[in-house]
């Protein structure tokens, strides 16, 4: 495992105890890796290693079952489920993405207002009654992620200068997704525009990420433009500016490009949250302070932008019904 990075490693262990007086000094560290790289770790984060191990066991046995039985729970128009191999598409890319992946949200059901409603996306996760230990594992995996990522919007809060408290209101009913993420080795010799996942931005707020140790992992410098290694540290999570975050705070935090390549020549796992915050939450930069006229984008809810993103870069958008 390569221990080494340039990307800022941030000790959140103070947020971890309910520490108020350790708030301000994370969000100091988080505004310069925000306002660099747009990526850092983030050591003592709280989360229990078991937690985490026991989603990632889970989510590899699922993976490894046949195609025609992960297929039962084929992703639905909430993007819950199982993607298949060749379903993404980055913007830009040449080729799809070689991964697949499961995904999951905020367990709501079917009798929830919000689902009543027809709010897209929300309603309760499929859960493979073929592989029983997916739901407990990654259920408490998500609850773990949910809470950080609240501790971790707290800081991010102070560091755009604002009220620790500011987006607690606009994650009510969240809509974070998690999701397993399954990697097979990639081809020595293969094309260079052949990624386990092509060069991106993140399309919510914050992500915080998972890696086992193969690496893989690459993030683009803004100043040369080359791309730097963000390589799996023991005891961290990856965390990453999106761009509903990039856009609310008027591209003072922008999103990084990133990219997977995954040349171990093993499979690879990692664990992606997106810590994103209700569908009608209102992104609007003006509202973080910045003048009407140095505005850089209009006003739009979290769950048209996501939707947005969604329909450009997923295959199952164009063959399921839109509804949910």
């Amino acid at each position: 495992m390569d221990g080494n990075t340039s990307l800022p490693v941030i000790d959140v262990s103070g947020l971890a105890a309910g520490s108020a007086s350790a708030v301000p000094a994370v969000a100091a560290a988080i505004r310069e890796a925000c306002t660099g790289p747009g990526f850092f770790y983030v050591s003592g984060h709280g989360v229990p290693e078991p937690v985490i191990a026991a989603a990632v066991a889970a989510a590899r046995d699922f993976f490894h079952l046949p195609q025609e039985t992960k297929a039962r729970v084929r992703a639905n128009a909430r993007h819950r489920g199982w993607h298949a191999m060749g379903g993404a598409l980055m913007e830009g890319a040449k080729h799809a993405d070689r991964k697949e992946f499961f995904s999951i949200g905020l367990e709501l059901p079917e009798d929830d207002p919000a689902v009543l409603a027809g709010e897209p996306l929300r309603g309760p996760n499929q859960w493979p009654d073929f592989a029983p230990a997916l739901r407990p594992a990654m259920g408490a995996y998500y609850d773990a992620m949910l809470a950080l990522g609240a501790r971790l919007t707290r800081a991010v809060a102070v560091s755009l200068g604002l009220e620790p408290g500011f987006f607690e209101p606009r994650y009510r009913k969240p809509l974070q997704r998690t999701q397993a993420i399954f990697y097979p080795p990639q081809e020595v010799g293969a094309e260079e525009e052949v990624f386990g996942v092509a060069p991106h931005t993140d399309f919510g707020l914050l992500t915080l990420l998972w890696q086992d140790d193969n690496g893989g992992l690459q993030v683009r410098e803004r100043r040369s433009g080359g791309w730097i290694d963000a390589p799996p540290l023991p005891g961290t999570f990856v965390v990453n500016v999106g761009d509903l975050l990039g856009r609310w705070s008027n591209d003072r935090f922008a999103s990084t490009p990133h990219r997977v390549v995954n040349r171990s020549g093993r499979e690879r796992m990692s664990i992606a949250t997106f810590h994103d915050p209700d569908f009608g939450a209102l992104i609007d930069p003006r509202e973080l302070g910045t003048p009407d006229g140095e505005a850089r984008y209009e006003p739009i809810t979290a769950g048209r932008h996501i939707l947005n993103r969604f329909d450009q870069a997923f295959g199952y958008r164009k063959t399921v019904a839109p509804a949910g």
